[in-house]
């Protein structure tokens, strides 16, 4: 887009940290979501249709249909978040629309989410923390029998995914004393192996059966829809737990919640689900569950950052310059 004395119209779906929208409204004609009420799919409309810029969070859907409807003065979606799933970036393509997200500012803040849960669900956290709340719960002080967990040295960690996160998971986990395993697309570095000291399973299928702990740290994509199915579920051990702290489609919800309850799944960490923000009540019923309300990347520190990539983004655009983190199909 050519320069001009106008400011651009950036038109911004949620409500953002104070410091972030301060300085959009000192840079952009930045249309602020004050009430921080999720858009309805007229409000999405009406916003592509006026907008220069479009900033939605990961939580709006960005689809074809959406982004066929949008005004002749849209040229960029300044993603605030760094998985796109939630767009259509085919359509965007075809539509002559640039996409950008907020890549490497998210990676220690998830990492160390992915982290705890892995030391939660193993040692019953919650579930302790909640009885000590619990009158019922008649706790008479210690026991050398009282809240038995499992113990996470020397266990093996499997990781679905070894990007950023995944990699930064690893170093935790072998602070932690685990054992790290990977299954990835594409085998990465042997420098990166050595130094996590990882081994690398091409059979998701092998590695899952072999696993005391899944991490899911991989994005969803097309590809990775039910990556963990009914059927790969059922490789697990009775005593394996999961983590789950990229996107809630990676797993079959409905039959991860039935495993559980039925005792063929030890447990399991999730700060993502399927049909966020409906999450299965049998998930919330168990005590063998750690649910989380998708807070892996709530950090102050991490939004900051996520808005600053954001206006560096647009403002790189709107100087004519390709944004530094434009996003292209075939990178997901």
């Amino acid at each position: 887009m050519p320069n001009s004395a106008k400011k651009p119209v950036v038109i911004v779906t949620r409500r953002l940290p104070d410091l972030v929208e301060t300085r959009m409204r000192e840079l952009f004609d930045a249309r602020l979501n004050v009430d921080d009420k999720p858009m309805s799919a007229a409000d999405l409309v009406a916003a592509v249709k006026a907008a220069d810029v479009l900033v939605p969070t990961v939580t709006d859907r960005i689809d074809a249909q959406l982004i066929a409807q949008a005004g002749p003065n849209l040229r960029l979606i300044a993603n605030f978040g760094n998985g796109v799933d939630n767009i259509d970036l085919d359509a965007a393509r075809t539509k002559g629309l640039i996409v950008t997200n907020t890549p490497n500012v998210l990676t220690e803040d998830t990492a160390d989410m992915t982290m705890a849960l892995i030391l939660a669900v193993p040692r019953r956290l919650a579930e302790g923390a909640q009885l000590l709340r619990d009158p019922r719960s008649n706790w008479t002080g210690w026991s050398p029998t009282w809240m038995l967990g499992q113990r996470i040295w020397g266990k093996r960690l499997g990781i679905i995914g070894m990007g950023r996160i995944g990699q930064a998971v690893a170093r935790r986990a072998r602070a932690f004393g685990l054992q790290v395993h990977y299954h990835n697309r594409r085998r990465v570095a042997e420098a990166i192996e050595q130094d996590l000291e990882a081994t690398y399973w091409d059979s998701l299928d092998q590695m899952l059966a072999r696993m005391d702990i899944i991490s899911v740290n991989c994005p969803h994509t097309p590809a990775t829809y039910h990556l963990l199915s009914a059927r790969r579920l059922k490789l697990l051990k009775p005593s394996a737990f999961i983590v789950n702290t990229a996107r809630g489609e990676v797993i079959d919800e409905n039959e991860l919640a039935r495993l559980i309850d039925q005792g063929a799944i030890a447990g399991a960490g999730l700060d993502v689900f399927e049909h966020e923000p409906a999450v299965n009540p049998k998930l919330l019923a168990s005590n063998r569950v750690v649910a989380l309300p998708h807070m892996g990347s709530a950090t102050i520190e991490g939004r900051i950052d996520m808005g600053e990539k954001v206006i560096i983004n647009i403002k790189t655009f709107m100087d004519g310059h390709a944004p530094p983190d434009r996003v292209h199909p075939g990178m997901f």
